[in-house]
């Protein structure tokens, strides 16, 4: 069964996923970047490529995701899986179900703070960021690219609509919300409220191990990860169009300030357009 770590692009699960792969993936909790191939993204469209599914046919790979899921899903045991998608129902197409969801962990990230990272990470001036926050619903994927993300079609929704989407899950007992600023800022009690949800969702005795717990919280600091691309690269680096030189992945870290980084018009712009679910997160 699945637990999907659930957020809009740059809202820090790269950071979430980095935290419970170095928990649960290794022995010491000591994080590398290797530790991340144990949670995988969804969906990659090698997957579907791998069934015979026809991936030049957008239609048939959305009606088959949930019988890609179930050809990866090891009902016995927990996966993670790492998703970008709203969770969509479209032309009765589902994203996922319960038969292969154990519950959704949702990171969200103020979307003021969201836009400065999308414009680095797409290279894309901080304006146009902000038009695909607000009204872009999907990336397209290019086949042709030797990168696997890349290749797939990702429907992401709008900032508000993917964070309204999994909320769907609450209504199960099988939610749990982390915000990036918390996860930043109060990264031990963040760390801990992940492991007893996904052990209540696994039905099992939470006992914590000290160490790991310990090892996770100061080797997935930013400064050590900024350090690690740096000394190692990253995988999911992307290429700068005008330079042809990897982009930088983990960039600013706490330095990444609205306040200081976008014009007043951008922010009155993105608060208008996101009042009602950034009130509720308690961002307005």
């Amino acid at each position: 069964m699945f637990i999907w770590l659930a957020s809009y692009p740059k809202s820090g699960n790269t950071l979430v996923r980095s935290m419970l792969a170095s928990y649960f993936f290794s022995k010491d909790g000591v994080y590398d970047f290797s530790l991340t191939k144990n949670i995988n993204q969804f969906p990659i469209i090698a997957l579907f490529e791998n069934l015979g599914i026809d991936i030049k046919n957008e239609k048939e790979v959305i009606a088959n995701y949930i019988r890609v899921q179930q050809s990866i899903n090891k009902k016995e045991s927990t996966q993670f899986l790492k998703t970008h998608s709203y969770l969509f129902n479209i032309e009765n197409n589902a994203f996922t179900d319960l038969n292969n969801s154990l519950g959704v962990i949702y990171i969200v990230r103020d979307p003021r703070n969201v836009v400065t990272s999308l414009a680095n990470h797409n290279s894309s001036f901080i304006d146009q960021a902000a038009e695909t926050l607000i009204n872009d619903w999907r990336f397209i994927g290019n086949l042709n690219s030797f990168h696997q993300a890349n290749r797939t079609t990702v429907y992401r929704g709008t900032w508000a609509s993917n964070y309204k989407s999994w909320k769907s899950f609450k209504s199960q007992g099988k939610y749990l919300l982390i915000k990036y600023e918390d996860l930043i800022n109060k990264k031990e009690e963040v760390l801990l409220k992940m492991l007893k949800f996904i052990y209540r969702l696994n039905k099992k005795f939470f006992g914590i191990n000290k160490v790991k717990f310990k090892n996770v919280i100061d080797s997935t600091s930013f400064e050590r990860m900024k350090m690690l691309e740096n000394e190692l690269g990253f995988d999911e680096n992307v290429i700068d169009p005008t330079t042809g030189k990897k982009k930088t992945f983990f960039n600013l870290g706490k330095k990444n300030n609205w306040k200081k980084l976008i014009d007043p018009k951008i922010k009155e712009k993105i608060e208008n357009a996101f009042k009602e679910e950034m009130k509720e997160l308690g961002y307005l």
